[in-house]
């Protein structure tokens, strides 16, 4: 138990774990929750807990958005399979849970220390570089947190943390594993290849009309010009509602009065140290030498130097029995021991021994922190409450309009213009996109699926209030259509006409390849088959697997050829980077080596990092027998004709 308090009271803080604190939790709130499902059917179980379709929608959208974001620009809706990305997201929630009921029955827990090590850490709570206690609740409460349910989530973050970290930790590398693995990745192969470019041969390529036809033939069930969509729709924006005036003195005395004891309140923390010891095969025997160490320490015997030499804790004992700051029912520790604790009145004071079901503790308060509460004059107090009121009020006001927009849109669903007015919005349109999403609001996979539903695309009726953002919600429906279209020969001609003579000079390279290896085993040297084709034989010189400039196609093929003989070459060939066929002629061979009296650190550590992935994975998939899971089949997404 011990050990797993000091675990908990040093836990790490993860890079993921910073993102997911960030990207995720907030994310999800705002008014995003404000449009609930009453269909809301588990898409999965794992163990006792379930994974809904509206959680699994979420998780989609924040991934989605996250690729808009990393990509800019780049971004392409049509690049996107959505089915393969749901259900990798999918994968990951149950990855998750496995390892938070795994982690919670092993018995891992994060204290408020690791907590407090992990929050302070946060740029998002840092002002001028420093943990700011008033930023980070202003953040919470603007994305309707309390500081315990957003504190429980990150203890649970915490937790699987500690137990990915056992687990990764438990991989072990011999020294001659990295001497094995030196050989191979530190190997230098001397090469020499020739490289025959499709684009050279299109000169000497004809593509008739008919070859064109035959293949618009063959193609022609693909040559769909898929059904697309224009949307009108009205947004409306939290960002863009006015805020209200600063309140009266009696409003923010009332807020604070209301917000006091959570939001501007600090509780009663305690540091602890202990002695443990064990009950053994004789309880009475270690009640008696729990006695006898609490009369050593009466008498003046130093509690840390006893604990480092009689405790049978082996977290803390090193540590002098520190188990670090306990907040009063944080559930860290037994009952019996929080009461005790919590009944010693000032830092030095040392209990009797305190019965629990893990033994007899001795413990001593170390260090005593008062509850406190700032005052309402408080100039960060005052800004706090004032945010804290605007934001209310945004809330209100986006609330209120958030129903007069569902049921205007509801009660006129032939158009949006009575929504537009009562409301005061902009009426605006979207570009052409298809079932793979375009631009603007039309990359949201919520709004596309919407625009193809039967609702708005069949019926022609206003959608229902969908959330695009934190604080946008938008009504949209039909201003457009084109349904699915055969394009006709002469659009798709010259697309045809560059497939077959691109098809058909790139068989004409591989010919000339083919015929370029055969001359090279049958004897001659590359320079003479190089000369005999126009072409120049090129020589990188000696290679590893990770030199760069060469193309990953063509080392892979040159370290797949076997070792050649003393006297003689070994030969290949590959099909590399941009379509070319390379015919390698490998020469030699030299392996990898450590300098004398040189240890293999670097390696030891790579393949440690490659060996401690492989048993976590593993790992996880022993606790997917060990943990029931249970995943309904993903409704498939329609697939979009090229």
């Amino acid at each position: 138990m011990m050990q797993q308090i000091r675990d908990s009271l040093n836990g790490p803080v993860i890079v993921g774990v910073l993102l997911l604190i960030i990207g995720i939790p907030f994310a999800f709130s705002g008014i995003e929750g404000y449009f609930q499902s009453n269909a809301n059917p588990p898409i999965a179980k794992v163990g006792d807990s379930k994974i809904t379709a509206d959680q699994l929608n979420r998780a989609y959208e924040q991934r989605y958005r996250r690729l808009q974001q990393l990509l800019g620009e780049n971004f392409r809706a049509d690049q996107i399979n959505s089915q393969r990305m749901r259900e990798s997201v999918l994968q990951e929630m149950v990855q998750t849970s496995l390892l938070q009921q795994q982690a919670k029955s092993s018995g891992y827990r994060a204290g408020d220390a690791a907590l407090r090590d992990y929050l302070t850490a946060v740029p998002a709570f840092q002002e001028n570089g420093k943990f700011s206690t008033q930023r980070y609740k202003e953040l919470l409460a603007q994305n309707s947190y309390t500081t315990d349910s957003f504190e429980a989530q990150q203890r649970d973050t915490l937790m699987v943390e500690q137990l990915r970290d056992v687990v990764l930790g438990s991989a072990v590398v011999t020294p001659d594993d990295a001497k094995l693995a030196l050989r191979l990745s530190k190997q230098e192969r001397n090469f020499q290849y020739l490289q025959f470019e499709p684009a050279k041969y299109l000169a000497d390529v004809t593509v008739t009309p008919e070859q064109i036809a035959a293949r618009y033939e063959e193609r022609k069930a693909s040559l769909q010009a898929p059904e697309r969509i224009k949307l009108a729709f009205v947004e409306l924006a939290q960002s863009k509602l006015a805020k209200a005036a600063a309140p009266s003195a009696d409003i923010l005395k009332t807020l604070y009065e209301a917000e006091k004891a959570t939001r501007f309140s600090t509780p009663e923390t305690r540091k602890a140290s202990h002695i443990l010891i064990n009950f053994g095969a004789d309880k009475e025997a270690a009640r008696k030498k729990a006695d006898d160490l609490y009369a050593q320490l009466k008498g003046g015997a130093n509690f840390a130097e006893l604990a480092k030499t009689a405790s049978d804790d082996p977290g803390s004992k090193n540590k002098g029995g520190d188990l670090g700051i306990i907040k009063r029912g944080d559930g860290l520790l037994p009952p019996k021991f929080e009461s005790a604790l919590y009944g010693l009145s000032k830092a030095g004071d040392t209990s009797e021994p305190v019965e629990t079901e893990f033994g007899f503790h001795i413990i001593k308060l170390t260090e005593l922190s008062d509850a406190r509460t700032q005052a309402f004059e408080e100039a960060d107090v005052q800004k706090a409450l004032t945010d804290l009121y605007i934001n209310k009020e945004l809330q209100l006001q986006i609330q209120e309009k958030s129903k007069q927009l569902e049921q205007l849109a509801f009660e006129s669903d032939a158009s949006l213009e009575p929504v537009a007015k009562e409301l005061g919005l902009t009426i605006e349109t979207t570009d052409w996109f298809t079932r793979a999403g375009g631009a603007g609001i039309a990359a949201n996979p919520a709004v596309i699926e919407a625009a193809f539903s039967q609702a708005v695309l069949t019926d022609g009726v206003n959608s229902k209030p969908i959330s695009v953002d934190a604080d946008r919600l938008v009504v949209v429906r039909k201003a457009e259509y084109e349904a699915p279209r055969q394009r006709q020969l002469a659009e798709v001609e010259a697309t045809l006409r560059d497939e077959l003579r691109n098809e058909q000079a790139r068989a004409k390279a591989v010919a000339d390849a083919k015929a370029a290896l055969e001359a090279l085993k049958s004897g001659k040297t590359i320079e003479e088959v190089a000369a005999s084709l126009n072409l120049t034989a090129q020589s990188p010189g000696p290679s590893t697997r990770s030199r760069s400039g060469l193309g990953l196609a063509l080392l892979d093929a040159v370290f797949k050829l076997p070792r050649p003989a003393a006297t003689t070459s070994s030969y290949g060939e590959a099909n590399i980077e941009g379509g070319a066929t390379a015919v390698i002629e490998l020469k030699t061979v030299v392996d990898g080596s450590l300098k004398p009296g040189t240890e293999p650190a670097g390696e030891l550590a790579s393949i440690r990092e490659a060996r401690a992935g492989a048993e976590f994975n593993a790992y996880h998939e022993a606790l997917k027998k060990l943990i029931k899971v249970e995943l309904k089949e993903l409704p498939a997404q329609e697939p979009v004709a090229p």
